[in-house]
């Protein structure tokens, strides 16, 4: 029976691929208050603004490529069952070949109603001829349409999810996160005691109180290469 990985991953498993993460010196943040376009109240005073700027990062993200550290988590699934669990938004795990993404903080490719994010009849998929929404769209349901994306304060309606894929593993691999973000940061603590746990950061990472964890100090894609070494 091939053994269970379960990945999580952060912002750090994108910057190869040209996308910023927000909590940088340099990041998104930087010119864009996080309480301005990443929360329900945000969103509330200012759909527009808010609209704009995910139309901004999907067209940043369509410039952007699966780096070598994505390429090498999806050939994973060669030898192993493979869940990513990924604090993303982008779909650049998709477009390097993994098959099994739980995205907890939701999906820039996709819009949904302003009054029931998680009701599916109302979502779509936006593609590269049509990754812009035009401010004042309606959803099917007559609400706005809002990005897919989990709002600061609002719940994580995957963290269940990825909590039993968490318990499940064999192997457990942080790529790219500072584990300060929760509820995500917290998936560690449902591995089950014994079980490896790989941490591949270029930065120090407090990881008091994890047993058994192997800190790789690379970028995703060097760290993802050593590993590979191990693992394959």
């Amino acid at each position: 029976m091939m053994k269970k990985i379960v990945l999580l991953t952060g912002a750090g498993m994108s910057v190869e691929s040209g996308l910023k993460t927000f909590r940088d010196a340099d990041g998104l943040w930087e010119n864009y208050p996080v309480q301005q376009v990443a929360s329900h109240e945000g969103w509330l005073a200012n759909p527009t603004l808010v609209t704009n700027f995910y139309n901004m990062l999907r067209r940043k993200l369509l410039d952007a490529k699966p780096n070598e550290g994505h390429r090498l988590v999806a050939k994973l699934e060669e030898k192993y069952k493979v869940t990513v669990v990924t604090q993303n938004v982008d779909n650049l795990h998709e477009q390097a070949g993994s098959t099994n993404v739980i995205h907890l903080h939701g999906e820039l490719m996709k819009v949904c109603s302003s009054n029931d994010p998680d009701d599916t009849r109302f979502q779509q998929t936006l593609n590269a001829d049509n990754c812009e929404v035009t401010p004042g769209t309606k959803a099917g349901d007559g609400s706005l349409l809002r990005p897919f994306i989990v709002f600061f304060g609002e719940g994580v309606p995957m963290i269940s999810a990825a909590a039993q894929e968490a318990q499940q593993a064999d192997i457990f691999i942080i790529i790219g996160t500072s584990l300060n973000v929760y509820p995500a940061a917290g998936l560690v603590r449902y591995v089950r005691p014994g079980t490896p746990i790989y941490l591949i950061d270029p930065n120090a990472v407090d990881t008091h109180g994890i047993d058994n964890l192997t800190h790789i100090m690379k970028g995703a894609s060097q760290g993802m290469k050593e590993l590979t070494d191990i693992l394959m």
